[in-house]
């Protein structure tokens, strides 16, 4: 069965459209056109604020007319990555979109379900001639992805609503009333490099087949991260020493959990058959610790070419002591909201090239002072080693009130619909909301969506099913704001 043809088909179709644009972070100047030429073409009122959102309005149907406007808010950028052996462009390229039983996936790539589905929802409502709902307002922003410029930059005069629907949640049984701020820090430092020896012998060491994921939503379930696990068997080729970094490259996106990376390395010829002896034995010890959760853990060590330059063997060793220093993962558990992650830290990138060791983190939480300590941590870290390093990206968290008005709403009607609990919770991801609420004070907020698993990563996919759940579940709350 293709995409189009799934139920409900306004949205699937909707989807389809939207995943022919190319669309990432920073680059959404032609999704931006597509959302203001689909509001035109409706004959709905549309405008682009200065940063680039896109805002469509859309009366009440009969019977609403004079009902209170209900904000409805996805992001419009998502995350582009693709698996290694992948060929595909995605400044030119749709994601391709395939069916696979109850799951709709891409080849190879990223899906863009994360927020895409969202975006389709919304677009249905405003292109329906038969559904009842209040007056909207919607709300398009750009780079929630990579710094949530959009939500940061929102000009507020555009909206009357009085309640904000978030379409960016991945459980369809959760109904999110809080989420982590975060704070990017980037690290930077020389090392020094000469030849490398004509006696020395080069290796390739390339981890990959993790499962990767998103670095909030997914930080708890103890998936591998590349560049640690890459670090890790580095460490122990340089119990012999001599070791000397040609290349690390690791990592993808600032909010992706790595499931790739790859290092070239220089070791002295006469140890070299001991360092691989001993990579082999952390690589077993690898497949054992995580054989439970990185079924397709992969760590290959290939002899390569003569390598013309590396870094210094004083200088490697402290590249792989500071990566191996670096917190990685769930830093504290929330103590009031059972299993929410308060705060953590995702070493997200890393790479030692012409003279210069880079990495890129991410920090989140809760709580800004638990955000601002392990961003501190983090940051200290480096600077005790000599690097510069930099923060910024710093955004809010969203916090939860249990007395919200649509959270009561949205509760008593899920219990009504699905014969069930709803998971009411506040998420460790980055959800525009905390931001939002700072330019919209006094709007009651509440974010949910359809099951989507593996976001930012090429494993991503929507269950079809869910997004029927979804689907009847908005149109079911939209129906009660009257």
């Amino acid at each position: 069965m293709e995409v189009r043809q799934l139920e409900p088909k306004a949205l699937w179709n909707h989807f389809a459209d939207l995943n022919a644009v190319p669309r990432p972070s920073k680059k959404e100047e032609r999704v931006i056109e597509f959302m203001m030429k689909f509001g035109n073409e409706l004959n709905l009122e549309t405008h682009k604020d200065a940063i680039g959102n896109v805002i469509i309005k859309k009366p009440g149907t009969s019977g609403f007319e004079n009902a209170d406007a209900v904000i409805l808010q996805s992001h419009l950028d998502m995350v582009h990555q693709k698996n290694n052996s992948t060929v595909f462009d995605f400044d030119t390229q749709g994601i391709e979109m395939h069916v696979d039983g109850d799951w709709v996936k891409a080849k190879g790539t990223t899906l863009g379900a994360d927020n895409g589905l969202g975006v389709a929802a919304i677009m249905a409502l405003l292109s329906s001639t038969d559904i009842p709902h209040p007056p909207l307002e919607a709300m398009f922003t750009i780079d929630e992805e990579t710094g949530m410029t959009g939500a940061k930059e929102l000009d507020p005069s555009f909206y009357d609503g009085k309640t904000l629907l978030n379409l960016d949640t991945e459980d369809d049984d959760e109904l999110s009333i809080g989420c982590a701020g975060g704070i990017d820090t980037n690290t930077k430092m020389k090392v020094r490099t000469s030849a490398v020896d004509a006696s020395d012998k080069c290796y390739k060491i390339t981890v990959k087949g993790l499962l990767g994921g998103h670095s909030g939503m997914d930080i708890d379930k103890g998936r591998g991260n590349a560049n640690k696990i890459l670090n890790r068997v580095l460490f122990q080729m340089n119990k012999i020493g001599g070791l000397r970094i040609v290349e690390f490259d690791g990592g993808s996106l600032r909010n992706a959990i790595p499931r790739e990376a790859t290092a070239i390395v220089s070791l002295p010829g006469h140890d070299a058959n001991n360092a691989i002896e001993n990579a082999k034995n952390e690589i077993d010890d690898l497949r054992s610790e995580f054989k439970s959760i990185e079924k397709h853990l992969d760590i290959d060590i290939d002899e390569v070419e003569k390598c013309k330059s590396a870094t210094f063997a004083e200088d490697s060793a402290k590249i792989i002591s500071i990566i191996y220093a670096i917190h990685n993962g769930v830093f504290r558990m929330s103590p009031d909201i059972e299993g929410l992650v308060e705060t953590s830290s995702s070493l997200a990138r890393v790479i030692v090239k012409d003279g210069q060791f880079i990495t890129q983190s991410l920090q989140r939480s809760s709580v800004e002072s638990g955000k601002m300590d392990i961003a501190n941590t983090i940051k200290c870290s480096f600077e005790n080693a000599g690097a510069e390093v930099s923060q910024s990206g710093d955004y809010p968290g969203w916090q939860p009130n249990p007395d919200s008005k649509i959270l009561t709403l949205m509760a008593d009607l899920y219990r009504e619909m699905f014969n069930e609990e709803p998971q009411i919770k506040a998420c460790h991801a980055g959800l525009e909301c905390g931001i939002l609420g700072q330019h919209l004070p006094g709007v009651d907020m509440i974010s949910f969506g359809p099951n989507i698993r593996a976001a930012h990563s090429p494993d991503e996919k929507v269950q079809i099913s869910s997004v029927q759940k979804f689907w009847s579940y908005l149109l079911a709350t939209l129906a009660k704001l009257n």
